[in-house]
């Protein structure tokens, strides 16, 4: 008995044959998705990174660059980093957060003080933290894996105009985060404005 061509079905070969291809098939575009899907964390990780510094970097270089330290009576008037009566009363300021200094300033400086924060860029050398926190204090939500450094060094700047080192500063925020993210930014901050205060 002869069948007509039109009532043939697939042969057991033919069918295992067709399996095999679609599953390599779908195997490489599932191997596509997953690289893909796993690649695409460290962008967001970069980002967020890169968030976190350039935050960092403008609160800094929005403070003062005074000669004297901020709580010094005589910050607003002083023409040199000296103490006398062109310069401060008290204290010059340094790189590096201030001690307390009885009786303008009754705190060590930190970030997050009320009683003694940071008040001048030169404050921020050293600063460091982990896990993300807002100047209020409280925690950042999902930046608890990243920390961030701050380090301030004197630089002269090569013109024009060449200004002296004691007038420029170097910022430097350092950000890391999960998956070997790393960013750091640099920014410079000179004294344009010696007395000006917030």
């Amino acid at each position: 008995m002869c069948i007509p061509k039109t009532q043939r079905g697939l042969t057991l070969v033919e069918l295992i044959v067709s399996i095999v291809v679609i599953s390599a098939a779908v195997a490489g575009v599932l191997t596509v998705l997953n690289l893909s899907n796993r690649a695409s964390a460290t962008p967001l990780a970069q980002k967020q990174a890169l968030s976190i510094a350039e935050a960092l970097l403008e609160e800094v270089q929005l403070m003062p660059f005074t000669y004297c330290d901020p709580d010094d009576p005589q910050a607003e008037t002083a023409t040199s980093a000296t103490i006398g009566a062109s310069g401060c009363l008290v204290r010059v300021e340094a790189i590096g957060p201030d001690t307390a200094f009885a009786p303008y300033q009754t705190a060590n400086e930190t970030r997050l003080s009320t009683a003694a924060p940071f008040d001048n860029v030169n404050d921020y050398n050293g600063f460091s933290m982990s896990g993300i926190v807002d100047l209020d204090g409280s925690a950042i939500a999902g930046l608890g894996a990243y920390t961030a450094s701050v380090t301030v060094a004197q630089q002269a700047l090569n013109g024009p105009p060449n200004i002296p080192g004691a007038e420029s500063l170097l910022v430097t925020v350092t950000v890391t985060g999960p998956g070997n993210v790393n960013v750091r930014l640099d920014g410079y901050r000179v004294r344009y404005a010696p007395n000006l205060l917030p």
